[in-house]
C-alpha cells in the first residue's frame, strides 16, 4: 500500500485511489492549501514541515482524548474544506471513516505511521478460521493494526516527518524545496531530542526503570530508552477500556512484586483506578503526563515540549 491517497467519496462509497494515477489534490496556489491533522501533536509536527508555506489546523481540540472522541458536525466541514489530511494511522483515528464519507470531495491523505512496524501485531493475529472471520468483520479486536502510539519515540517521528513532507509535496509541488528543508531541520531537532532523553533517563538506576501505566501508550518509549513496562493497568491500547476485578487484583500483585515506584497516567485519563491501586501498593501517582494531546501553552505547547515535560516527570519520579 502506498503512503498517500486521494480520497473520493461518491454515492456513500469510500474509494481509495493512489495519487500516482490521479494527480495532486486540486488547488490554485500554495496559499490555497488547507492542511488538517487529526490531533494537536500531529498538527504541530506537520506545522514544522509546512513552516510559513501553509497553516496546519487540528481536528481534535486541545485536551481531547482520541480514544473517547465523539465527532461533531463542524468536523465534517473542516475535512470538506481540507486539501491535505494528516492521520496517525494504525486505526488510531477510529472515528474518521464516517467523517470522510460525510465530507465528500478530494484530498491528499497521509498516514504518518506508514511504513513502520507496530508493536502488538502478534497479539491480534487470528489463530484459526473462526478468529480470521472476526478479523475480516472487524469484530472483537482493539487496534488490530497494533499499538499506534509511535510518536512517543522521537526516532519513529522521523518517519512521520518524511511521510508528512511527501504529502505536502504531493499537495503543493511548488513548495517542494521548502518542505524538504523544513523537514530536514526538524529531523535534526528530533535527533537532538532523542540524545537529550538518553542523557536524562541515564540518571535513573537500572533497577528503577519500571513503568506502570494506565493504558498501553508508553511501549515504544520503553523499548527505545530501556524501560520495562511492569503492567498496563488498563489491558488495551485504549484509555476507555474497563478492567475486571480480577485484572485489578493482578495489577496490584504485579506492581507489588516489581517494586515499581510510580504509576504514570496521561493527563486526559481518569485517575480513579490508579488511585485505588496506589492506595493498596503504596506507589506514587504521576498524573501530569501529556501522551495524546498538547496543551494551550506550557507545559506541552509543542510536540518537543510535550516530550521534554513527560521525560522530566518520569525521571523525577524514578531517579
Amino acid at each position: 500500500m502506498k503512503k498517500i491517497f486521494n480520497i473520493i467519496i461518491s454515492a456513500g462509497v469510500l474509494a481509495l485511489l493512489t495519487l500516482t494515477s490521479c494527480g495532486s489534490a486540486p488547488q490554485a496556489d500554495s496559499n490555497a492549501l488547507k492542511a488538517l491533522a487529526s490531533t494537536s501533536f500531529l498538527a504541530d509536527i506537520a506545522q514544522n514541515v509546512a513552516g510559513d508555506r501553509a497553516q496546519v489546523a487540528s481536528l481534535l481540540p486541545i485536551g481531547a482524548d482520541p480514544h473517547a472522541y465523539q465527532p461533531v458536525p463542524s468536523d465534517v466541514a473542516k475535512i470538506a474544506e481540507s486539501n491535505l489530511l494528516i492521520l496517525n494511522g494504525l486505526e488510531y483515528e477510529r472515528f474518521i471513516e464516517s467523517l470522510l464519507e460525510n465530507a465528500g470531495g478530494e484530498r491528499v491523505i497521509v498516514e504518518a505511521a506508514h511504513g513502520l512496524t507496530p508493536l502488538g501485531m502478534e497479539e491480534h493475529e487470528p489463530e484459526d478460521e473462526e478468529h480470521a472471520d472476526e478479523a475480516e468483520s472487524g469484530e472483537n479486536h482493539e487496534h488490530e493494526a497494533g499499538d499506534p502510539h509511535m510518536w512517543l519515540d522521537p526516532n519513529l517521528v522521523i518517519a512521520y516527518v518524511e511521510n508528512i513532507r511527501d504529502g505536502f509535496i504531493q499537495a503543493d509541488p511548488d513548495g517542494k524545496d521548502i518542505y524538504t528543508a523544513n523537514a530536514e531541520s526538524y529531523i535534526n531537532q528530533l535527533k537532538e531530542l532523542d540524545a537529550w532523553i538518553v542523557e536524562q533517563v541515564n540518571q535513573i538506576p537500572a533497577e528503577r526503570k519500571l513503568l506502570a501505566t494506565n493504558h498501553e501508550a508508553l511501549n515504544y518509549f520503553a523499548e527505545r530508552y530501556g524501560f520495562e513496562v511492569v503492567d498496563s493497568i488498563l489491558p488495551s491500547f485504549s484509555s476507555e477500556a474497563s478492567p475486571s476485578a480480577q485484572e485489578i487484583a493482578s495489577a496490584i500483585d504485579l506492581i507489588k512484586d516489581s517494586g515499581a515506584p510510580a504509576i504514570f497516567l496521561g493527563e486526559v485519563e481518569n485517575a480513579d483506578l490508579a488511585e485505588q491501586i496506589a492506595s493498596e501498593t503504596g506507589v506514587k501517582i504521576v498524573n501530569s503526563l501529556y501522551l495524546e494531546t498538547l496543551t494551550d501553552g506550557a507545559p506541552a505547547g509543542t510536540y518537543m515540549e510535550m516530550m521534554r515535560h513527560n521525560v522530566t516527570q518520569i525521571v523525577e519520579a524514578l531517579k
